[in-house]
């Protein structure tokens, strides 16, 4: 077995895992970043989810870095792609002209700005990027982790990596188990939290759906229809209890007012097109580059419930990301063949699969949209009274704030109550607390596996927020270590405290908000 060490290992090349990285690395640190597939980046890359923001990102409500990748994401385009020059000089570019957001572009290009990014430590040898790697066990002495193993999943070779601090940077908190943190899964019941909408017991397999998606080029007058997919008909078929219309359809779940809501494919056809939701290749601002527009499939249509991927045996995990890819394909075989056209005709057989553009053969991103993951029990939890608009008056300032976040209370329809939820809230500030394990004394989170609530958790989720906590474990790692001391007692002491968001600030993260409403 190969052994390496580093002063900071961060487990998982998540979006929170590449910053935490970044901040590290340029904190002087030597670092060890691993990642179970071979693209960095999460959620903007790996996954390919376009970014969800809040509506105030293009004036402030964010980090100086993530304004700094907002901006080349721009740039890149101006300078690399034939943007028609009215394009070209809109100074708020939205390369797909998608409605969900402001700032829709291709997970490549995301992928290369984070490459650059990261180049100047990786190719001095500051940061160690290890591909294809997953963590199998580790070593805990005195609520102390010493060590974590590894195995490489194309060759089977084994890595023990050694540090004097770890960060958990996973989709779905991986690390969490095999350290013997104490971590939640699911939904938490009203006594445990004291949350109004928290359910009367708790379900710890109660999680939000998660979504395989996929590239989608419509060109019209072709045809690419596929062969029908192997469980087309049950998912044709297949109607969830708690809707009244069937997966494969027009209408999606309204959680505003638990019924259905109808929307149809393109824009021009209704106020809120589909195909538009998360387009990321507008062909009409390009000349003469794309055959058709180029679409990241992310709908409820394709969301699934069915089971989890979160602690359960192979065998099941196996299953769902099976069928989950399934019901992907059957929404794509009924697009082409099936879905009602507003012309009076059905299907758009002229809808291809772009796997090239996620960087695989099948077509689908390289991992699954992961919207809830294990998350530590943490000296300071989250819940909905800190951010819920209709339980809250005005924003929340807290003491030891790490930055900030905006999005309102999301919750997908989960897999054992079925329930969905939504809220309007207030911009949060991030707590510190919330980073840290009751127990375990080296081990940070970096992403979505930080101290939240079920219900809450989604407002953690979205890109920016989650390139904030990233960002801002990475510094705390950091910090620790300069100063010989653990993040708990970085929260406890008044004068460390101060001086590691001393720290944040200088590096352009932003620990309150100004005046603003709710969203």
């Amino acid at each position: 077995m190969t052994e390496m060490k580093a002063d900071i290992i961060i487990i998982g090349g998540s979006l929170g895992g590449t910053l935490a990285a970044f901040s590290a690395a340029k904190s002087g640190k030597k670092v060890i970043l691993t990642e179970e597939t071979d693209w960095l980046g999460g959620q903007l890359t790996s996954q390919a989810v376009p970014p969800d923001e809040h509506p105030w990102i293009e004036q402030f409500g964010c980090t100086q870095t993530y304004r700094e990748f907002r901006n080349r994401v721009r740039e890149y385009y101006r300078k690399n792609y034939p943007l028609k020059q009215e394009e070209k000089e809109n100074p708020v570019l939205n390369p797909g002209n998608a409605w969900v957001s402001r700032l829709s572009h291709e997970p490549k290009v995301a992928l290369s700005i984070l490459n650059e990014m990261l180049s100047p430590y990786v190719n001095s040898g500051r940061i160690s990027v290890i591909y294809s790697a997953v963590p199998v066990g580790a070593e805990v002495e005195n609520d102390v982790i010493q060590s974590v193993a590894f195995e490489k999943s194309v060759t089977g070779e084994r890595i023990l990596l050694k540090a004097p601090f770890f960060i958990d940077a996973t989709e779905c908190g991986d690390l969490l188990p095999l350290t013997g943190a104490e971590y939640v899964t699911g939904a938490e019941s009203r006594a445990e939290t004291g949350e109004e909408h928290a359910g009367e017991v708790s379900r710890p397999q109660d999680m939000q759906s998660f979504t395989f998606v996929f590239a989608l080029e419509h060109i019209e007058g072709e045809d690419f229809t596929i062969e029908k997919p192997a469980q087309y008909e049950f998912w044709k078929e297949y109607q969830a209890p708690f809707l009244k219309h069937k997966q494969l359809s027009w209408f999606i779940p309204d959680a505003h007012t638990g019924s259905s809501k109808e929307f149809k494919m393109f824009s021009h056809e209704d106020s809120w097109g589909l195909w538009d939701y998360r387009r990321i290749a507008d062909q009409s601002s390009y000349q003469d580059l794309y055959e058709g527009d180029i679409s990241l499939i992310n709908w409820p249509q394709n969301d699934y419930w069915l089971g989890s991927i979160i602690d359960v045996d192979a065998d099941e995990k196996e299953k769902h990301m099976y069928q989950s890819k399934q019901l992907g394909y059957s929404l794509l075989y009924w697009l082409q063949t099936e879905a009602p056209r507003s012309d009076g005709g059905t299907g758009y057989p002229g809808l291809r699969m772009r796997g090239d553009v996620l960087g695989t053969e099948d077509g689908f991103a390289k991992y699954p949209y992961i919207r809830e993951s294990r998350r530590i029990k943490a000296v300071h939890t989250v819940v909905e009274e800190d951010i819920n608009a209709n339980l809250r008056d005005s924003i929340k300032k807290i003491k030891d704030s790490i930055g900030i976040g905006c999005y309102r209370i999301d919750l997908h329809p989960t897999i054992e109550t079925n329930t969905f939820f939504y809220a309007e809230s207030f911009p949060f500030e991030i707590p510190l607390g919330s980073l840290i394990p009751v127990r375990l004394k080296n081990l940070l989170p970096a992403c979505k596996n930080i101290g939240t609530t079920h219900l809450i958790n989604g407002c953690f989720r979205v890109h920016p927020v989650e390139w904030n906590i990233g960002e801002s474990a990475g510094y705390l790692a950091a910090f620790a270590a300069d100063h010989n001391v653990t993040p708990k007692e970085v929260l406890e002491q008044e004068d460390l405290l101060r001086s590691y968001q001393s720290m944040l600030e200088k590096n352009g993260i932003v620990l309150h908000w100004p005046v603003v409403g709710a969203v």
